[in-house]
């Protein structure tokens, strides 16, 4: 949970810490209702001891001599900053408030398993929190009743453990409580109404769990509410007409991810303060309201995954006044009409997703002003035309998504000024002519996909020279031809590739055995020929092949029956021959597939074979029996 929009962007501030200071002070406080853990081995000591010195590596000063009595003279337990437990001399507190530390938080503070209160306030840390850190709160079991009777608590904050049960009632007697999170557990049943009594709380953070039924309306009246976060539950129900008017101090708004329905309230526009608004997966119906675009302060709009409907994108334009959006995610609702030109003027947005609609007409070149775009995202649109040239001059850019479309013409060989770019699928459009090989100057490109395009031509050995390429190359159902170029084996960092159902001939090169991430391999639908390469069989973390309907010769590479991780083995169709193995894949005919191949024999019965004929060593032994 953060505060503001700062907050949201920089882990690292101050305020974040305070946060984190007063999550874990809330946990120390619980952790006195449970049962205490009061064995503890020597090795467990040595833990703790070797993280808090792992901690003092990451200060980068040292005022006062702090930490310099940190060393072996005395037990750490009686360092400066720390407490240890009476019973088991683990350690269960660090405090460092006010120290003036500069330095980064090391990950092995979250080797201090015993460890229930931390404060780091004034300090100046930076960089990230360590996702370790992460690790200390667990807590079980149900939020205890009795906290109802501590009225002058003003934070409680329980989030991301593995709390269950509902919140109790008795929390509405909290009159004095300001912050609220019971994010990230497992909690369920109804929002009880009592909540609706916190007549000074700011930020209210139930999600994700499973809560169900609808939000209390008392708590839509809290007026000096700034961050409500409802994320990812069962909740039903509308929002209320009026909530710009009773949460004037809104500054953040998320309740995707849940069962709410009805039309986006024009009475946001009121919550002039507004810098988040997040409604994404959702039933909401109706418009957009244009009234959004007097939200001056917002940079990230949510709607993402409802059902919002529009016949022109007008309100796109409203929303330019928006001067600070970084985030616009209107994808999967039923928008259409034509994207206008003044999508230019978004000049401070990162992330524009307008995918799965029904968007028509050309891309607009007036995106090329986006300079700061990061991520692209209009797959599954009617977008026609051709791909702008333009697109090139997003230099910033690291995600396109064109995929789904009607667009035709050439990929255009601008695309390879996008040095950034870790993500681009071009598949499922009318795209026609060669794969530029400019492409290759992409050095940063993990995924790539093309396919069910109209492209041919030879394909450009420079596109295997791309050792970024690590999640997959997908170039199936184009019209290729040519060999497999030799530099395939230059992909050793690649999870799939998939060349199938184009004209590719000649023989499958042995170097592709170099690529040894590699998992699934689809070559079906070709022209290749002579015999599968042997060295598929050091492809150790292979799960998935498929070479069937290719016009493949020899005998099938009896150590393929070795590769243990493989699932899926498909050769039928070509003109294999031979005894088939017996072991592994073979083994399993509902994971192997050999039909139309009319050489082939032997293998395990239930493949149904014919008989291999016998050696002529083994006739001659039968009759030397007689």
């Amino acid at each position: 949970m953060a505060i503001t929009r700062m907050k949201l962007r920089n882990r690292t501030s101050p305020s974040t810490f305070w946060i984190l200071f007063l999550h874990v002070i809330l946990v120390h406080s619980l952790s006195l209702l449970q049962p205490k853990r009061v064995i503890a081995s020597t090795l467990g000591n040595d833990t703790d001891r070797i993280a808090l010195l792992k901690f003092k590596e990451s200060i980068s000063n040292k005022p006062h001599g702090m930490l310099n009595m940190w060393n072996d003279s005395v037990h750490f337990c009686s360092w400066p900053g720390i407490a240890c437990g009476r019973h088991h001399q683990r350690i269960i507190a660090l405090n460092f408030s006010g120290y003036n530390l500069h330095g980064t938080i090391s990950p092995y503070v979250g080797n201090l398993s015993f460890l229930r209160s931390l404060d780091l306030t004034d300090n100046s840390f930076l960089g990230d929190i360590p996702q370790e850190v992460g690790r200390l709160f667990l807590l079980t079991g149900l939020i205890p009743q009795e906290l109802g009777s501590l009225v002058k608590l003003s934070v409680l904050s329980v989030e991301f453990n593995n709390l269950t049960g509902g919140i109790p009632p008795s929390l509405g007697n909290i009159s004095s409580l300001k912050m609220f999170s019971v994010a990230g557990n497992n909690l369920f049943g109804r929002v009880p109404d009592e909540l609706g009594r916190w007549k000074s709380l700011t930020h209210f953070a139930i999600g994700p769990n499973n809560f169900s039924g609808t939000i209390p309306l008392p708590i839509y009246n809290i007026s000096s509410m700034v961050s409500f976060s409802i994320t990812i539950n069962q909740l039903k129900g509308c929002l209320p007409t009026t909530i710009g008017l009773t949460l004037p101090n809104l500054q953040e708004f998320r309740v995707g991810g849940n069962k709410l329905s009805g039309i986006i309230p024009q009475s946001f526009s009121n919550s002039s303060q507004l810098q988040l608004l997040e409604i994404s997966g959702n039933n909401f119906f109706g418009q957009v309201p244009t009234s959004l675009g007097g939200l001056r302060e917002l940079w990230w709009l949510g709607l993402s995954g409802n059902s919002l409907r529009s016949y022109n994108l007008d309100f796109i334009e409203s929303l330019t006044n928006c001067s600070q959006m970084e985030m616009l995610d209107l994808a999967g609702n039923n928008l259409r009409g034509v994207l206008p030109n003044s999508i230019a003027n978004f000049s401070a947005l990162n992330y524009l997703y307008l995918g799965g609609n029904q968007i028509s007409g050309n891309i607009s070149s007036g995106l090329e002003n986006l300079a700061n775009l990061i991520y692209l995202g209009l797959q599954l649109n009617l977008f026609n035309g051709v791909i702008p040239t333009s697109i090139g001059k997003l230099k910033n850019l690291q995600a396109l998504y064109l995929r789904g479309n009607i667009l035709s013409g050439r990929i255009p060989s601008s695309l390879g000024n996008l040095t950034q770019l870790s993500k681009l699928h071009l598949s499922d459009n009318n795209l026609e002519g060669s794969i530029p090989t400019k492409i290759v100057n992409c050095h940063n490109l993990q995924m790539l996909d093309i396919s069910n395009n109209s492209l041919s031509g030879e394909i450009p050995k420079e596109n295997f020279l791309l050792s970024s390429l690590s999640i997959y190359l997908d170039l199936s159902r184009n019209f290729f031809t040519g060999d497999l170029p030799i530099q395939v084996g230059q992909l050793m960092n690649i999870n799939a590739i998939d060349l199938s159902e184009n004209n590719l001939t000649g023989k499958i090169p042995e170097t592709i055995a170099q690529c040894q991430i590699l998992e699934s391999l689809y070559l079906q639908g070709n022209f290749f020929r002579e015999s599968l390469p042997s060295a598929l069989a050091s492809l150790k973390g292979v799960r998935y092949m498929d070479f069937s309907r290719n016009n493949l010769t020899g005998q099938i590479p009896k150590d393929l029956q070795n590769l243990q991780s493989l699932l899926y083995l498909n050769l039928s169709f070509n003109n294999l021959e031979g005894e088939v193995p017996t072991e592994g894949v073979f083994e399993n005919t509902s994971a192997v597939s050999l039909v139309g191949n009319t050489k082939l024999c032997g293998g395990v019965p239930e493949l149904h074979l014919q008989e291999c004929p016998r050696k002529k060593s083994e006739k001659g032994k039968g009759m030397a029996s007689n």
